[in-house]
């Protein structure tokens, strides 16, 4: 009796359902009965049966209901690791310059703070004697990025905390496609109550376009007085202008300080994991 009223109430169910959904649905079901016609005593599955449900997730909302065989975190798994092994493939000729290590980089700044008089050439020779292999213009790059002052993170963290309401930061973070190309995602945020003030999505972002951004997320009339955001190259002379135009100071981040804009960073990173 059970499976007779089970029977009727999805017969009516799918009486009012569009052709596209049930084609769909048909196309899924079959597919995933293919698989379990395989003689073997575990059905596996094979990268075109990976790539059929990665291309089915990004057409079809109701996707996640006809799933029998597989999980919705694994379609997710599956177009994560096909993101990473395209770009690996296209990045297979490329070789990059050779990143030094968190110590021999804290390392140099200890020298730069403890031998003010010291250049990149002595510092070199020392880490050379040592046993570092490290080149002089290396050595130079980090003097550069090396703090001047101990307690400026201290002061930077007061900035934030006696600010906190007259501060926004933008940020952008990256969302892959079905086709693995990259989606550039750009946001203002409020530190105040974490709100997010402006939201847009882009291909090809440019100083220009960041720029019109920053007029849509602030209007003729608004309360902050700082915006804070990190030294990416697509943050040009277009958008210091455009920052300075609705009455904005430019708070730039240092090289390779993602927590001293925090804030941003952690939504970023958080909205990418989601998408």
């Amino acid at each position: 009796m059970f499976r007779l009223l089970r029977l009727s109430v999805g017969l009516a169910y799918r009486c009012f359902r569009c052709r596209r959904d049930l084609l769909l649905e048909n196309l899924v079901l079959r597919q995933q009965l293919l698989v379990f016609k395989q003689r073997k005593e575990r059905p596996r599955l094979a990268p075109v049966d990976k790539l059929f449900w990665i291309g089915i997730k990004r057409i079809w909302s109701q996707w996640k209901n006809s799933l029998v065989i597989v999980t919705p975190e694994a379609v997710v798994r599956w177009h994560r690791e096909g993101f990473r092994k395209y770009w690996r493939w296209r990045s297979r000729h490329q070789v990059g310059r050779k990143c030094i290590s968190r110590e021999l980089r804290e390392l140099i700044f200890q020298m730069v703070s403890e031998n003010p008089t010291w250049g990149a050439p002595r510092i070199h020779g020392e880490l050379l004697m040592l046993g570092f292999e490290v080149s002089e213009r290396t050595v130079s790059r980090c003097i550069r990025c090396a703090p001047n002052r101990p307690e400026a993170s201290r002061l930077w963290k007061a900035f934030l905390s006696n600010q906190r309401e007259a501060i926004a930061a933008m940020d952008f973070f990256t969302v892959p496609t079905l086709t693995f190309s990259v989606l550039y995602c750009f946001f203002v945020i409020a530190h105040d109550r974490r709100r997010i003030l402006h939201f847009h999505v882009t291909r090809h972002p440019n100083s220009f376009w960041i720029a019109q951004q920053l007029r849509e997320a602030f209007p003729c009339q608004h309360p902050f007085k700082h915006l804070i955001f990190d030294r990416d190259a697509k943050f040009g002379s277009e958008v210091l202008s455009a920052v300075q135009s609705i009455e904005l100071s430019s708070v730039r981040t240092s090289f390779r300080s993602p927590w001293q804009n925090g804030i941003a960073e952690t939504l970023g990173w958080r909205l990418q994991a989601i998408f």
